[in-house]
């Protein structure tokens, strides 16, 4: 599809803490899903909503994000001489040939807001969008950032991706409050980073999809250090909100928040449950296993994961 919103920008210079030791040299956006990277699925995410070019705000260690976005010679010549064609093509295309790649080094690990103003220097004067491939979104026919596109298409101002969340969990994110304007769709009227569940303003969660306008920049760079003694763009988006609307779409599809374990290890397992070629051996190894578990001392009960949950 093609859209109005052209360029993406894509925070990938975290450590990666909690997946240590696993992410001492291997970047936790290179995490596999089945058999791609959490970065790839996000690079796919922004091409089916228009997006061209890729702007990658990077630090060290993180070698293997362009590395795995270039084109590997040597790789495709062992291919091509083993005559493993499906495995050709998907190398060769793992973005579109029309998307260009930009890398930008953060110099030090100040925030996400820091790390979108990194970007100022490629972003210029355009609305762009910002994805953190740790959110795994699976928007079915279409992509929560290409609903996105649609909704700034319609209204012409920026657009955060907002879910809700248990009340508890509220100071693990970025909460909003809102005015609802049409499905789904919401003006915010104010938004708070990882507030108390007494202070939330909503149960409404901004997860890591937003469009927003160049003017975001200048008030980044005049953003003063937050929560947890970094650069906040929830802090920056409060500034734009006093100047302009903002809207939060509660997107259609499946998010997982792939920079816990727990949510890492579901997405693994349902993206599997989807895969072509492995789908029904795993379901039926999954059936297999669950049946295996043991019961709760002596009483009968279900086993800890029913097994009607894989037909």
């Amino acid at each position: 599809m093609s859209g109005s919103i052209k360029k993406a920008v894509f925070p990938v210079a975290g450590l990666g803490t909690r997946f240590l030791p696993a992410t001492k040299a291997n970047p936790k956006e290179m995490l596999p899903i089945v058999d791609k990277p959490l970065i790839q699925y996000a690079a796919e995410e922004a091409e089916e909503a228009g997006i061209t070019e890729l702007i990658f705000i990077t630090g060290r260690n993180k070698r293997s994000i362009p590395d795995h976005f270039d084109k590997a010679y040597e790789l495709e010549a062992e291919l091509e001489r083993k005559d493993k064609r499906k495995l050709l093509e998907e190398i060769r295309n793992v973005l579109s040939p029309s998307i260009s790649c930009v890398y930008i080094r953060q110099p030090e690990a100040l925030g996400l807001g820091h790390a979108v103003l990194c970007a100022r220097p490629v972003v210029g004067n355009e609305p762009f969008a910002v994805l953190l491939a740790d959110d795994l979104i699976d928007g079915g026919a279409k992509g929560c950032l290409a609903q996105m596109v649609e909704a700034y298409d319609r209204h012409n101002c920026g657009v955060i991706a907002v879910e809700p969340v248990p009340p508890e969990d509220t100071d693990k994110y970025g909460m909003v409050e809102v005015q609802p304007i049409e499905k789904n769709l919401s003006r915010i009227r104010s938004i708070v980073e990882k507030p108390s569940p007494d202070k939330a303003p909503s149960n409404l969660a901004v997860v890591g999809r937003y469009i927003l306008p160049p003017g975001i920049m200048d008030l980044l760079a005049t953003t003063e250090r937050g929560a947890g003694g970094e650069i906040q763009l929830t802090d920056g988006i409060a500034a734009l909100l006093r100047r302009k609307e903002i809207l939060a779409l509660e997107f259609k599809g499946k998010r997982y928040d792939c920079g816990s374990k727990l949510g890492y290890l579901q997405a693994t397992v349902e993206y599997a449950l989807k895969h072509p070629e492995l789908k029904d051996d795993f379901k039926a190894y999954l059936r297999q296993y669950i049946q295996e578990l043991p019961f709760s001392g002596d009483s009968v009960e279900e086993p800890l994961v029913s097994s009607r949950a894989f037909g």
